[in-house]
């Protein structure tokens, strides 16, 4: 039995709100409304408001909506953002720092380099959260959230505080392995002290390969498949390269020109099209090589 969210927008006033445009929260500019929206400023509400819920709806936490493909009907479900309180870093020691869910990759990247901390420096071209980054195990130049991750700070789907060790956690390429029911709140990670200088450097170095070979400033959503490490030696870019029509669109969406595994809604792509071009490029991809590609993006229908 579904539970009356009209009688909780009164109790939790402007941070719940009720059919709720989605479009502009997600970095493809695509997705329709959600039956609710909870913006959770702290630990203690969002406890509360779980406590409400009671397993009663479904729940979807969205981070930047950088890798976000959202329905253009209406999601039947809570979609909680996390805010404020879950945007802190702070230093545990000269090595370890503690960052909320909701900061973003590149400020967690930002602030390691100000305090002379190395090993941070692949976060900067990562668009994402620290909550999906570890969701995914995001990754890039060889690094990934597994390399760097102490422990996790989460909250079950009853509202119970918990902490997951990184060591307990079965990581693999672009996947924790970890509940859909979890919502992580703050994490804490280990680097190594490292020249403020070479770090800078360093992340300069990234930004300008990430710029050559992806597209930028335009609605994207990051790489589209994951590369099939366990079917193919070859790069997911490679076999749609070989596969695909590289100027198929559908609609408003279509194959990035500077890198085939990013796709683009190059004005106003809806869900439908840009779903499609997955499909197909997926399917052209598998009849050509036998290959069967996973997405990398979340998909929210």
């Amino acid at each position: 039995m579904k539970i009356d969210l009209k009688e909780l927008t009164q109790e939790f006033n402007n941070n719940l709100k009720l059919d709720y445009d989605l479009k502009k929260k997600n970095w493809f500019n695509i997705g329709g409304k959600t039956k609710a929206f909870y913006k959770a400023d702290n630990l203690k509400d969002l406890i509360k408001f779980l406590k409400k819920i009671n397993d009663k709806e479904e729940i979807f936490v969205l981070g930047a909506g950088s890798n976000t493909l959202i329905t253009d009907k209406k999601f039947d479900g809570v979609v909680i953002k996390l805010t404020n309180n879950f945007n802190n870093i702070s230093l545990l020691n000269q090595e370890i720092i503690i960052a909320g869910a909701a900061v973003n990759d590149k400020s967690l990247s930002d602030f390691a380099m100000e305090n002379s901390i190395g090993g941070f420096e692949f976060l900067s071209c990562i668009p994402g959260t620290v909550g999906g980054g570890i969701k995914m195990n995001a990754g890039c130049f060889q690094r990934e959230f597994k390399d760097i991750l102490i422990s996790i700070q989460a909250l079950n789907k009853i509202g119970q505080v918990i902490t997951i060790p990184a060591k307990e956690v079965n990581f693999k390429y672009r996947d924790s392995g970890l509940s859909e029911d979890l919502i992580f709140l703050s994490a804490s990670f280990k680097g190594y002290k490292k020249n403020k200088d070479i770090i800078k450097k360093d992340i300069k170095l990234f930004k300008e390969r990430k710029e050559q070979a992806q597209p930028t400033k335009i609605k994207t959503s990051g790489s589209t498949f994951k590369n099939p490490i366990d079917q193919s030696n070859k790069k997911v870019w490679q076999l749609i390269k070989e596969s695909v029509p590289l100027e198929k669109s559908f609609g408003d969406a279509s194959i990035s020109e500077k890198h085939c595994n990013f796709f683009v809604n190059k004005g106003n792509a809806k869900f439908e099209d840009m779903k499609k071009l997955i499909d197909f490029v997926s399917d052209s991809v598998f009849k050509k090589t036998g290959i069967k590609i996973e997405t990398e993006i979340k998909i929210l229908e």
